[in-house]
C-alpha cells in the first residue's frame, strides 16, 4: 500500500487543514483519484482518532488503513488499483470507543443549477428548500444538506453538536459563481445544535446562526437546530380549496365578506404556572384561544410576529430567525396543528410579518460574511434611526430571494391565510424619520425607495398568484397613492391597508370631554372623505395601548359609567363604519391597564358587570356584523354608504345608512357621543319599511341605562335628513343604535 501521498497534500496544506485555515477542503479531503498513480487516495481530519480504516459501504470490507500524517489528526492513504470512486465508511478507533463515520467529503454537491440561478436572479420563492439545513438522501445515504450564502467569506465551517463545535471538522464547499457554500453530513440527528463559523472578508471569524434555520435555541445560545423529519398531516384541504375558489366569484372575495380581526400576542394573551410566568403552548391555545375567538364572533385571528426573536421586549418585531417559529409555544408542527384547527372551524389566520428591518445581534444577519451583505453599507440607507436596526438592501437580488422565500414559507409550510406587513411606510421612503442630510435620494433625486417598491410589488404579485384567496395587508401610515391598487395598474398590490388616519382622528375625539366634542365633530366624519380611496381596515392595534398611551378605556374622560358607555358607542361606530375591523386583545372587555407583554391580560376583570357587558357588546356586534350584509358587502364603495346627518355638531350625533344588494338589506346607525338623552328623535329612513332596533349599546345587558326602542319603527311619509321617509326613536346617552328592516311593506 502506498502511504506517501505527496504532492497531493504537502506539509503546509496539512497544517492549514489541521488549524482550520484551509478554504477548499473538498479538493483534498474525502476520496479522489490519485494524481500520480492509477489508484485512489482517501484523506480525513479526525483530531481525537487513534486509528482509521476505510470500509467499502457496499461490501462492508476494509479496503485501507489510513496513516496519521501529523499530530493534529490528519489521516491519509492511497488505495492502489482502484480507479472508480465508491462510497465508504470510516471505522474510527478512539481511546474509549470505536465508531463508524460516513465521511461527508465523499459526497458531491446536490445544488440544482436552476434553483441557484433563480436565487441569484432575485426571483427564487423556495430558497429554504436548498439553503439552511435540509434532510435529504444521496446514493441511499440519509443526512442533512447544509447550505449558506456568504459570497465574500474566505472559509466557512459548520460547527455544532455533531463535531464538538470544532471549526476544523466540517469545512463547507465554496461555489464562487453563486456565493453559496454547502456540505452534506450523514452522521447527524434531529435536535442537534449548529452554527456557521465564517472567516470573513476581513479575516475576522464570525459565528452565525443559519439565516434559513427552521428551529432555533433560545438566548443566550442562539444556535440553529436541525429540525425533525416528522411531516405534519394537514386536515384543512376543504378550507384551502374554498379559500382559493372564492377568487373566482366577486361576491365571495374578502372585500365583499365580513372581516373582523382579533390581534393576539401569543406570549401574553394568557399565562399559566405559578405567578403566570409560563407561556401557553399550542395545544392550550387550541383548547382555549380558538373557542374564545369563535365565541366572540371574530372571523380572523392575527398573530403578532412569531419568527424567532431573542428579546421579549421587541414583541417579535426584531426577529433574528425569520424562518424559525418561536420556541416559546412549541415546535413547528404544534403551530401547524394550531392553524389547522383554526381552519377546520372556519377561522382564518393572518401573520404579522417583518420585512422592513432586522436587529444587529451578532449571531444574526448583520455583517454576515464580514461585509454588509443583507444591509446597506451606508448608514444613511442601511440603519433605521427609530429602532436602531438595519434595513434590508432590497436592491440586492439574493436579499429579494431571501425575503420572497420567507413570505412563501409561512404561507406554504404553515397555511397562513395572509401576511400583515409591519412598517411599510419606512420601506417606501428613503427619508423616513430622517432629517436633512441623513438620507440619500434615489437616482431621480426623489425620496421614494425604488428598490423597496419593486420588491413589494413583486411580493404581492407572486404571493397572490401562488396562494389564491389570501390577504396581503399593509401597515402604511402615509398618503401613498395606490397601496391597494393592483400591480398591473401601477399600485403596490396589497389587498388591504390599515386606516391609520381614521384611528388617530377618532381616538383623539373620544379622549375629549363630551362638552368639547361638538368642536371636533369632523374627527369622526373626515374619514369618509377618503374611505373609498383604498381597501381599508380600521385598526385599533397593540400600538394604541402601550408606551404610555393608556388602554382604550383609560383614554376616555368621565366617570366609570361614562367611560364604558363611550367605548361601547365608539366600537359601535367602528363596526358600522365602512372598512374591515381589527382590535387588539383585551380591548374587547375593557382592559384597564396598558398592555404588558410580560404578563397575562387581566381576565379577572370579567367578574365586574361593566367589563362583562363590554365583552358581550363586542361579541354581539361581531355576530350581528356577520349576519348583516349591508355592513360589509359594499365596504369599499360609496354605493354602500350614505350620510343621513353628519352636521349635528351641537348634539354630537351622527346618523348614517349602510346598503347591501337589495332594498331590504340596509341598516341605519345612530351614534350619540354626549350623555344627553333624546326622546322623540326623528331619523331619516331610505325606504318605506318597518324597522326594528337590532342593537343598542345602552341596553342594560351591556351596562347601559336602558333607553331602548322596543316598538317597531314604521317609516312615515315625512321626508327627513334628505331621505323620503323618517321615523321617531329614543336615543340613549353615549350610545350606538343600529336599526334594520323587519319586512317590506
Amino acid at each position: 500500500m502506498m502511504t506517501k501521498i505527496a504532492p497531493f497534500i504537502d506539509n503546509d496544506t496539512a497544517d492549514a487543514i489541521s488549524f482550520g485555515h484551509f478554504s477548499d477542503s473538498f479538493s483534498l479531503l474525502g476520496m479522489h483519484r490519485h494524481p500520480n498513480s492509477n489508484g485512489l487516495v482517501v484523506s480525513c481530519f479526525l483530531p481525537e482518532a487513534l486509528h482509521v480504516d476505510v470500509v467499502d459501504l457496499k461490501t462492508a470490507r476494509k479496503v485501507a488503513t489510513l496513516e496519521k500524517m501529523n499530530p493534529h489528526g490528519l489521516f491519509s492513504a492511497s488505495i492502489p488499483r482502484r480507479k472508480n470512486i465508491f462510497k465508504y465508511v470510516l471505522r474510527v478507533t478512539y481511546p474509549l470507543s470505536v465508531e463508524h463515520i460516513i465521511d461527508p467529503y465523499q459526497f458531491s454537491s446536490v445544488l440544482d443549477e436552476q434553483d441557484v440561478y433563480l436565487f441569484n436572479e432575485g426571483t427564487q420563492l423556495q430558497t429554504y428548500r436548498f439553503q439552511g439545513a435540509n434532510w435529504t438522501s444521496i446514493d441511499g445515504v440519509e443526512g442533512v444538506h447544509f447550505c449558506v450564502w456568504a459570497p465574500n467569506a474566505q472559509q466557512i465551517s459548520l460547527v455544532g453538536d455533531m463535531n464538538h463545535w470544532d471549526t476544523r471538522r466540517h469545512n463547507l464547499r465554496a461555489h464562487p459563481a453563486s456565493g453559496l457554500w454547502d456540505i452534506f453530513i450523514p452522521d447527524v440527528e434531529a435536535g442537534m445544535h449548529y452554527k456557521f463559523s465564517i472567516k470573513g472578508a476581513d479575516g475576522t471569524r464570525y459565528e452565525k446562526s443559519d439565516p434559513y434555520s427552521s428551529m432555533m435555541q433560545p438566548a443566550p445560545g442562539n444556535a440553529s437546530i436541525i429540525r425533525s423529519k416528522d411531516q405534519y398531516q394537514w386536515q384543512d384541504q376543504a378550507w384551502l380549496q374554498q379559500r382559493a375558489s372564492k377568487i373566482q366569484d366577486t361576491a365571495l372575495q374578502s372585500h365583499a365578506q365580513p372581516m373582523s380581526i382579533y390581534e393576539v400576542h401569543l406570549a401574553s394573551w394568557r399565562r399559566r404556572g405559578e405567578g403566570g410566568q409560563e407561556y401557553y403552548d399550542y395545544q392550550q391555545l387550541i383548547d382555549e384561544l380558538i373557542p374564545y375567538v369563535l365565541e366572540m364572533g371574530f372571523t380572523h385571528l392575527q398573530l403578532m410576529p412569531i419568527s424567532e426573536y431573542p428579546f421579549d421586549g421587541s414583541w417579535g418585531y426584531q426577529p433574528v430567525g425569520l424562518f424559525a417559529p418561536s420556541y416559546r409555544f412549541g415546535d413547528a408542527n404544534g403551530l401547524r396543528a394550531f392553524i389547522d384547527h383554526c381552519h377546520q372551524q372556519d377561522l382564518a389566520v393572518l401573520l404579522d410579518w417583518v420585512p422592513a428591518h432586522f436587529p444587529k445581534d451578532p449571531h444574526g444577519l448583520a455583517k454576515f460574511d464580514g461585509t454588509h451583505l443583507y444591509e446597506h453599507a451606508d448608514p444613511r440607507l442601511g440603519e433605521h434611526p427609530d429602532w436602531n436596526t438595519l434595513i434590508y438592501n432590497y436592491g440586492r437580488a439574493e436579499v429579494q430571494s431571501f425575503l420572497l422565500s420567507n413570505a412563501y414559507y409561512w404561507l406554504s409550510e404553515f397555511h397562513f391565510d395572509g401576511l400583515r406587513l409591519d412598517a411599510v411606510s419606512s420601506m417606501l421612503y428613503l427619508d423616513y424619520s430622517r432629517q436633512h442630510g441623513q438620507w440619500l435620494p434615489n437616482e431621480h433625486g426623489g425620496r421614494e425607495n425604488l428598490a423597496a417598491i419593486q420588491f413589494l410589488t413583486r411580493l404581492n404579485a407572486d404571493m397572490y398568484q401562488a396562494f389564491p384567496g389570501i390577504d396581503m395587508v399593509a401597515e402604511e401610515s402615509t398618503s401613498w397613492e395606490g397601496v391597494t391598487k393592483p400591480t398591473d395598474s401601477g399600485g403596490l398590490g396589497f389587498g388591504y391597508k390599515w386606516n391609520m388616519g381614521w384611528m388617530n382622528d377618532t381616538l383623539r375625539y373620544v379622549s375629549r370631554d363630551p362638552i368639547y366634542r361638538k368642536y371636533h365633530h369632523d374627527q369622526l366624519t373626515f374619514g369618509l372623505v377618503y374611505a373609498f380611496t383604498e381597501q381599508f381596515i380600521l385598526a385599533l392595534s397593540h400600538d394604541e395601548v402601550v408606551h404610555g398611551k393608556g388602554s382604550l378605556i383609560n383614554k376616555i374622560p368621565g366617570d366609570d359609567w361614562q367611560q364604558f358607555a363611550t367605548l361601547r358607542a365608539y366600537l359601535g361606530f367602528m363596526w358600522g363604519h365602512p372598512g374591515k375591523k381589527l382590535i387588539f386583545m383585551g380591548c374587547e372587555f375593557g382592559q384597564r391597564n396598558e398592555w404588558n407583554h410580560n404578563q397575562s391580560l387581566d381576565w379577572h376583570l370579567l367578574e365586574h358587570g361593566s367589563h362583562q357587558g363590554m365583552q358581550d357588546w363586542v361579541r354581539d356586534l361581531n355576530h350581528f356584523y356577520q349576519q348583516t350584509p349591508a355592513l360589509f358587502t359594499h365596504d369599499h364603495s360609496a354605493s354602500g354608504f350614505r350620510w343621513l346627518d353628519c352636521h349635528n355638531h351641537d348634539d354630537s350625533i351622527l346618523v348614517f345608512a349602510r346598503f347591501g344588494d337589495s332594498e331590504a338589506d340596509n341598516a341605519v346607525v345612530i351614534i350619540n357621543m354626549t350623555p344627553m338623552v333624546h326622546h322623540g328623535f326623528r331619523v331619516g329612513l331610505p325606504y318605506k319599511l318597518s324597522y326594528q332596533e337590532s342593537l343598542n349599546s345602552d341596553n342594560t345587558c351591556y351596562g347601559g341605562s336602558n333607553v331602548v326602542n322596543d316598538n317597531v319603527i314604521v317609516a312615515q311619509d315625512i321626508p327627513w335628513q334628505e331621505q323620503p321617509f323618517s321615523g321617531v326613536i329614543s336615543v340613549g346617552p353615549l350610545s350606538c343604535i343600529i336599526l334594520t328592516p323587519t319586512a317590506v311593506e
